[in-house]
């Protein structure tokens, strides 16, 4: 079991403080891996083991703790007594009201707790009923190039870029060598399992079909602009009718299971965000590969979901730039800390460069700002801009 050491940090400052670790991400992203190391941390901190209770939901073995008081009752009768318990929850949301549990655990005894769910909207709305204040969320992602390359025992970056673009981080794809289409296969299901229950049972969505061809669209338009009214006419092209409010309960749906991350807009001058022309990028990019294979042709795409994720990663707020009629890859936002970043495949002809420089030329604060390339080559520094190989910038 390779160590997730980005996580980790982010808990350990949280271990034994009455605040409920809830750690959320699409499925098979590491969650339960993640529980278990923080098991690991504290029994190498010498706390019994007896005082350690873990229960995974998943798990037909917990199937009669579904409801909230067998699940409270179970828990009080494994808490001890005279000395701190501590908790973990895994896919809690499979528990009803499995927020009153945790709040009268709280309450009532000793604990420390943490939790791990795969819908945002369920640890959304009822952790803030009921504990506000009360709680932290640690957002986990499918693995990094670095993580990747600990998995895979790689050293050198040239060497596991060119895999992890086209195999993608799913944990539990890299937990062996496998081929590609092995790889391709073990996402399909984990993709199914996220799109079946975590968005069309826990939203209660009936037109199935129309879901999954919403789903190909945006996979086909990874990083582009979009609008319902485009979404609508392809639809309606392929005779199929949905409204405005229904593609967007669709839309955060999926947002909701963590399959996809819709990007809103940042106009940098009015310095607010703006409500349309969104953009979708999704958990991983081995979910698209799933469904169509590897498609070259969608490189740029691709370059900008891997930056996308790895900004989440850093903790970053991230949005599509706005700047007059131009417009930027990135604007993110870290506390005090911002910076602006085009992503292009390759900047070899003077169009290209002119595309990708010129937003960030207008730009007169002193933040840095990024172009990130594909091409080792083109790394080094224009009028104060950085060009950046993709590989060094996921390292960062």
């Amino acid at each position: 079991m390779v160590k997730r050491e980005l996580y980790l940090q982010k808990i350990k400052p949280f271990i034994n403080k009455p605040i409920i670790k809830v750690i959320t991400g699409i499925r098979r992203s590491g969650k339960s891996e993640l529980l278990k190391m923080i098991c690991d941390e504290l029994l190498e901190k010498e706390i019994p083991e007896d005082n350690i209770i873990y229960l995974n939901f998943e798990s037909l073995r917990w199937a009669d703790l579904l409801n909230s008081m067998a699940l409270y009752n179970h828990l009080c009768k494994e808490i001890k007594p005279n000395s701190k318990t501590y908790i973990f929850l895994d896919e809690i949301q499979e528990v009803d009201n499995w927020e009153k549990v945790v709040n009268s655990l709280m309450t009532d005894f000793d604990v420390d707790i943490y939790i791990t769910g795969s819908n945002s909207r369920m640890l959304s709305s009822e952790l803030s009923t009921y504990l506000t204040g009360r709680y932290i969320e640690i957002p986990v992602f499918t693995l990094s190039l670095s993580e990747y390359m600990t998995f895979h025992s790689i050293e050198e970056k040239d060497v596991a870029f060119p895999r992890y673009i086209r195999e993608g981080g799913f944990p539990s794809a890299h937990n062996a060598e496998h081929s590609e289409n092995e790889i391709y296969k073990i996402v399909s299901d984990i993709y199914a399992s996220a799109l079946l229950r975590d968005t069309i049972q826990r939203h209660k969505i009936r037109n199935i079909e129309m879901l999954e061809r919403l789903v190909g669209y945006l996979m086909m338009n990874l990083g582009n602009i979009f609008s319902a009214k485009n979404i609508s006419a392809y639809l309606r092209n392929q005779q199929r009718k949905i409204d405005a409010e229904t593609l967007y309960n669709y839309i955060h749906a999926l947002e909701s299971s963590f399959i996809l991350h819709k990007v809103s807009r940042y106009d940098l001058k009015g310095k607010e965000v703006l409500q349309t022309n969104e953009k979708i990028y999704f958990a991983d990019l081995s979910l698209l590969y799933s469904r169509y294979g590897y498609m070259p042709d969608m490189i740029a795409g691709y370059l900008e979901n891997l930056v996308y994720l790895h900004l989440l990663r850093k903790g970053y707020k991230v949005y599509v730039g706005k700047s007059g009629s131009l417009e930027i890859d990135f604007v993110a936002f870290n506390g005090n800390d911002t910076m602006y970043i085009q992503v292009t495949y390759t900047m070899e002809n003077e169009e290209t460069r002119n595309r990708e420089i010129r937003p960030l030329q207008q730009i007169k604060d002193n933040y840095p700002k990024y172009v990130i390339v594909a091409d080792k080559l083109l790394r080094g520094n224009i009028n104060g801009i950085q060009c950046v190989w993709i590989g060094d910038f996921l390292m960062d």
